[in-house]
């Protein structure tokens, strides 16, 4: 078959021992510990999960130089746990939504929190706080059959060697098998699909030349450098 332009580019992310992970969409859910749900100003324990989108090709490999964006004064970090989806469905029980995950990683949810908080304030979308270019860093996956379901484990992040976010994966308001059966109600669910999970507490702000250091229990570290 034929286009009329190029065919743009399969967004793909390495796998641990086997063939990189095809990316078909980018959901990610919005103040997921209780920590970080107070430090935004917001009560964790009357809220569903909600969820924001970004774009496939905003995936970034570890060891990358990502460039500080444009039109902010205020680029922050949200280290988080990625789950990929190997299956797909719509309306999953939760008992059974662990058996749509391929494998899990370390991500990084990269915010202009500038411009995320003036959306806010104008009761407008947050996309172009969130969904812009380069803001998913992502280290390489780690399939299940490796390291199951992580239900717990230390997940932080470094800037320069001093920790910034640190928390556990119990910490999270909505556990992985949850998320994913609510998202499914909302939304048919893909292969190819990554969640994002939320981020605990201390996010901030970083510049030019700060060096990243991710971290989840037993998945493959991610760092990047702000360009």
């Amino acid at each position: 078959m034929s286009y009329a332009i190029p065919v743009p580019a399969v967004t793909t992310v390495p796998v641990v021992g086997g063939d990189p992970f095809p990316v078909r969409r980018i959901y990610c859910v919005g103040r997921n510990y209780a920590a970080h749900a107070r430090e935004m100003g917001h009560d964790p324990n009357r809220e569903a999960p909600f969820f924001f989108m970004k774009p496939t090709d905003a995936i970034v490999p570890t060891g990358s130089a990502v460039p500080y964006p444009s039109k902010t004064s205020d680029y922050q970090h949200e280290i988080e746990l990625v789950v990929a989806l190997g299956k797909g469905g719509r309306d999953v029980p939760a008992d059974q939504a662990l058996d749509l995950v391929f494998g899990y990683a370390v991500g990084l949810d990269m915010t202009r929190r500038d411009l995320q908080g003036e959306a806010k304030k104008l009761a407008r979308p947050w996309d172009m706080g969130k969904g812009f270019d380069h803001s998913a860093p992502c280290a390489p996956l780690l399939p299940v059959s490796k390291i199951g379901h992580p239900e717990q484990g230390a997940i932080w992040l470094k800037v320069n060697g001093e920790v910034r976010q640190q928390g556990d994966l119990s910490d999270l308001i909505w556990n992985v098998a949850e998320t994913i059966s609510y998202l499914s109600g909302l939304v048919e669910l893909f292969p190819g699909d990554l969640i994002y999970t939320g981020t605990p507490e201390g996010v901030g702000a970083v510049v030019k030349g700060d060096k990243l250091h991710g971290h989840v229990d037993g998945l493959a570290d991610l760092n990047i450098t702000i360009a």
